[in-house]
């Protein structure tokens, strides 16, 4: 072999040898990047329907962001009953979840399940809806501030109504902690409202069960009207009893007579305020909530203590506002 030849072959050798070197620490970075995130644990959730995009927005983003810090999310729906929850929670309990949220179907009947969850020292987080039930435990409850929403939805009847004043109707959901907040609220309001302007009355005369469906309310308007033909407003718990309220309005054809202010501030109900269906609305900041849930849960398992309740502002949304939303038609 000529020393040509030599030459090359140990050239060759020594860039191999080289290239090599460099590739390793490479390899071994690309096969850390690719190894799977260890799974922290399973969290729970069960969420009042999901056939609200309210509910459905919470369970989201708590799914979203819950697995982003390494968790696993398992998302269901009570579906307004109560003791299918339950069922769904010792569930929960059977797969050693390492937390549970809730969005109550009844803020006293859950209690019970919840204290099971308690005794198996499992953490329980509410979300949007408390619980009211003395005994038993949860770790911080996260919603809209429903009574001053409430509030806002009292100030929006008395503009809807004018110096005329009139007759208004409730459709409420007593079952949910929240919707007795924002009864309360809207009560509140109406009643300084009275004491201010005696000559400008606001009678609440009829306060029916829509527990948010949009079918029920409808059906609990249009029994309204039978007895107060005259009704001036409405105030509906969330959209999709205002939209129930608007349907049972345009078969009696009095859309144009009766005032509807609603609360949420869902693509749907938003819409309804743009085409003069709704007067306006309480808007509620859903994704909102999902994040603050994941927080308190995250600060929980880093051995902090996170505040009993975290409150979410809401806005009142009016037509002006709509008029300039982009997101809407």
């Amino acid at each position: 072999m000529n020393t040509f030849v030599k030459t090359v072959l140990v050239v060759a050798f020594f860039a191999a040898v080289g290239c090599g070197g460099n590739t390793a620490p490479d390899k071994k970075e690309k096969a850390k990047e690719k190894a799977p995130v260890k799974l922290k644990g399973i969290i729970g959730v069960s969420v009042l329907t999901l056939t609200n995009p309210f509910f459905k927005v919470i369970g989201d983003t708590i799914k979203e962001q819950a697995e982003k810090a390494g968790y696993s999310v398992e998302v269901v729906s009570g579906e307004f009953d109560v003791a299918k929850q339950q069922s769904q929670v010792k569930d929960f309990l059977v797969k050693k979840v390492v937390a549970i949220v809730l969005c109550p179907c009844d803020s006293r009947s859950i209690g019970a399940v919840i204290q099971e969850a308690n005794k198996a020292g499992v953490p329980v987080f509410t979300a949007d809806i408390a619980c009211l039930a003395p005994d038993a435990k949860v770790v911080t409850h996260i919603a809209t501030n429903n009574y001053e929403g409430g509030k806002q939805a009292g100030i929006a009847t008395t503009e809807a109504m004018g110096e005329a004043g009139g007759k208004v109707a409730v459709l409420d959901f007593r079952q949910a902690e929240s919707c007795i907040l924002r009864v309360k609220g809207f009560k509140e309001v109406i009643d300084a409202h009275n004491k201010k302007n005696p000559k400008a009355q606001i009678t609440i005369v009829a306060e029916l069960p829509g527990d948010g469906k949009k079918d029920k309310s409808q059906s609990a308007t249009e029994d309204v009207l039978q007895t107060h033909p005259d009704l001036a407003a409405i105030f509906a718990i969330n959209d999709p009893s205002a939209l129930g309220a608007r349907a049972a309005l345009e078969r009696a054809n009095k859309a144009d007579a009766v005032k509807i202010i609603g609360f949420d501030g869902q693509p749907d109900g938003k819409q309804a305020i743009k085409e003069g269906k709704i007067f306006a609305d309480p808007v509620q900041f859903p994704d909102k909530i999902g994040q603050q849930t994941v927080a308190a849960m995250l600060d929980y398992f880093d051995g902090k203590t996170p505040p009993k309740e975290i409150l979410i502002p809401t806005g009142l949304y009016k037509k002006a506002d709509a008029m300039k939303d982009p997101e809407l038609k």
